[in-house]
Formats: C-alpha cells, sequence, structure tokens
C-alpha cells in the first residue's frame, strides 16, 4: 500500500493544543468496524457502550520529562531528549541530541548544578547518541536505580509533540490518571480521558480493567518515509504484560468477552504477544510489531484511540482495525464536526 492512502487535509485551527477542561467531557466518534456507521457521544458516556464482560486494557506508562536542558563540559548549550533506555546498561539511554554535531562520541554533559553529568558513548545507525548518566559522584548502580527517575522529573522538561506550540499549565494533564511506571518519551494518549471517577463507574458496570506497560518512544511517531509502507521500519518499544493482566485478558476471551485496548500502545503490545487463538502470556521485552491494513488481529476486539496524523503508522493501525475507507470516512466526518485532533485532543472507539 502507498502511504497516500493516508493522507487528508487537516485544518490548523482543529489541531488541539490545550486539553480540555474536563476530561471526560471529550468528544467521542464511535465506529463500527463492520459497517462504517459512526455516532457521537461523550466520552464519559462510555460506561453505557460498553458491556458487562468486557475487558479495558489500558498503558500505565508515565513520561518522564525527558529534555534536558544542559551543557557540554567545554561550554555550549545542549539539549537532550530522552528516548529509550538501553535495558543492558542501568544509566545508559538512546537519546535525539541538539546540537547534534557537537556532541560526538566522548562528549562531556553537565545538568543542574552538576548534579548530573553525562557522557556520549555511542551512535545508533539512525544518528542518535547512546549517553551513559552519572548521578552525583558515582555511576549509578543498579540499587541506586530509583534516583535517576527522581532527578530527571526534578530537572526535565515534558517532551510535548512538535504541534503543540504552548506550554502546559499543568503537565498532569499530559499524564494518564492511572499512570504508574516511568518511561515514556511520549503520553499514551488514548488514556488522557479517562478520570478515576469513570473508570470506577466503568468497573461497576461490569467491566474488567487491567494494565499493560508499553514505554513510548518517539519511533511511534516517526514519519513513514518511503512510499510504500511495507517498508517502513518501526522502532522497537518496551512493554510489560503482566500476570493479573494475562488472566483477565484470557478470562475475557474464553467467556466471549471483548478486550478493548485503550490505545495504540495496548494494541500492539497485546498484538505481540498473543497466540493464535487470542490469548496471551507473561512477557517482557521489546516490539517493533507494525500493523496496517492486511493484518489479521489475534487479541483485540475494540480500540480507544484519538484522531492521528496523516500518513502515520498509527493511522495505518487504526485502518488495520477498522478498514482504510472506514476510518477515512470517519475523519471526514470528524473534521465537518469539528472535533479536537491529535494528542491533546478527542477521542474515537472502534467496535
Amino acid at each position: 500500500m502507498n502511504k497516500r492512502d493516508f493522507s487528508f487535509d487537516l485544518p490548523e485551527d482543529l489541531i488541539a493544543q490545550t486539553p480540555i477542561a474536563r476530561r471526560e467531557q471529550s468528544r467521542l466518534l464511535r465506529l463500527d468496524r463492520l459497517t462504517g456507521d459512526t455516532d457521537h457521544r461523550r466520552f464519559y458516556e462510555l460506561p453505557d457502550i460498553l458491556r458487562k464482560g468486557d475487558c479495558l486494557v489500558l498503558n500505565d506508562s508515565r513520561v518522564l520529562p525527558a529534555r534536558l536542558i544542559g551543557k557540554r563540559a567545554t561550554g555550549g548549550a545542549v539539549e537532550v531528549l530522552l528516548l529509550r533506555e538501553v535495558r543492558d546498561h542501568a544509566t545508559t539511554w538512546e537519546c535525539m541530541t541538539r546540537p547534534g554535531r557537537k556532541t560526538k562520541i566522548g562528549t562531556e554533559l553537565v545538568f543542574g548544578d552538576g548534579e548530573l553529568t553525562a557522557a556520549v558513548i555511542g551512535e545508533t545507525e539512525g544518528g542518535n547518541r547512546l549517553i551513559r548518566f552519572e548521578y552525583g559522584e558515582s555511576p549509578l548502580s543498579e540499587s541506586s536505580r530509583g534516583s535517576f527517575p527522581t532527578v530527571v522529573e526534578r530537572l526535565g522538561k515534558m517532551p510535548l509533540p512538535p504541534y503543540i506550540h504552548e506550554e502546559l499549565k499543568d503537565s498532569e494533564r499530559y499524564q494518564t490518571v492511572y499512570s504508574k511506571t516511568s518511561g515514556s518519551a511520549a503520553a499514551p494518549t488514548a488514556g488522557l480521558h479517562f478520570t478515576n471517577e469513570l473508570l470506577d463507574t466503568i468497573m461497576n458496570c461490569g467491566v474488567e480493567i487491567c494494565y499493560v506497560t508499553l514505554h513510548v518512544g518517539l519511533g511511534t511517531f516517526r514519519p513513514v518515509k518511503s512510499d510504500s509502507i511495507e517498508d517502513h521500519k518501526m522502532h522497537a518499544e518496551y512493554f510489560i504484560i503482566p500476570e493479573e493482566t494475562v488472566i483477565s485478558v484470557n478470562r475475557t476471551k474464553k467467556n466471549g468477552g471483548r478486550v478493548i485496548a485503550v490505545g495504540t500502545t495496548s494494541c500492539r503490545a497485546l498484538e505481540s504477544c498473543a497466540d493464535m487463538t487470542g490469548m496471551v502470556s507473561i512477557y517482557s521485552g521489546f516490539t517493533d510489531i507494525f500493523i496496517y491494513p492486511g493484518y489479521g488481529f489475534k487479541c483485540i476486539d475494540g480500540l480507544i484511540t484519538n484522531f492521528h496524523l496523516p500518513e502515520s503508522t498509527l493511522i495505518m493501525l487504526v485502518s488495520a482495525l477498522a478498514g482504510r475507507e472506514n476510518v477515512m470516512r470517519a475523519y471526514d466526518e470528524a473534521i465537518r464536526e469539528r472535533y479536537r485532533f491529535y494528542s491533546l485532543g478527542d477521542a474515537m472507539l472502534i467496535l
């Protein structure tokens, strides 16, 4: 398929720049993935749409304030964006740096008042840097890894997508209310519409709620550069599926309920470890799964998601579930109805 098959024109004023006042008041476009029929709701109406015996799977990853502003030890400002932790080295991260030409291998970096220092120790095939961080006077050891997120929370800034031009007044609005494990470079935005009260209401309706952890990397949003989407390579992202989630998902499948992923990240985690019967197993590791039309879903039956960029891997995943023509018609309708698009925008429910 050609990436232009997933192109559409979006008025710039529909790109949400700020969160809505109350999370659950977001608009919700419901799309029937078999018929293409749509209707328009509010997110707080979700309990009326779900059924007893369904299972919602949410991503509890928390966004690191991963933009670190510092300087080179030899002088000169530098900006480092943490992308993903290199799992075989406790304090080594793959990072984007600016200016890149001034952060060659061997460059030493300083952040804050020197409480965080770092050195560029390598370079990836795509041009990102491998940077090893030190906290205080000695490198972080396995026993003190908890200190690194703490110092990053203190020194870092929230890495908002480039199409958002305003700083958030409340950085927690770029976190889900159930975020737990720090490690993402961007929010799993489908979950931003939930409140704790709404989650309680959903559970009281007999819907199971469980969690995966997938640390969102910026590779998820990397543009598809090749005309043929089959030639695109996804960056790997680290995810965990715990035992309690395996029990909930597999019980739902066995009982005939619907497994509904909250966000493309939860979808990719589940589909990465599902067998051909749709059952999942305990897992921790990386996934670079690329889901586009023609993919046969094994686990999920529905998806809650935001409205995505043209020609992105995310709109391709949504099109794989609901059909490209259905999705493109729904997007046209959302534009006519002036839905808010992208990370801080409204939601779509595909069932």
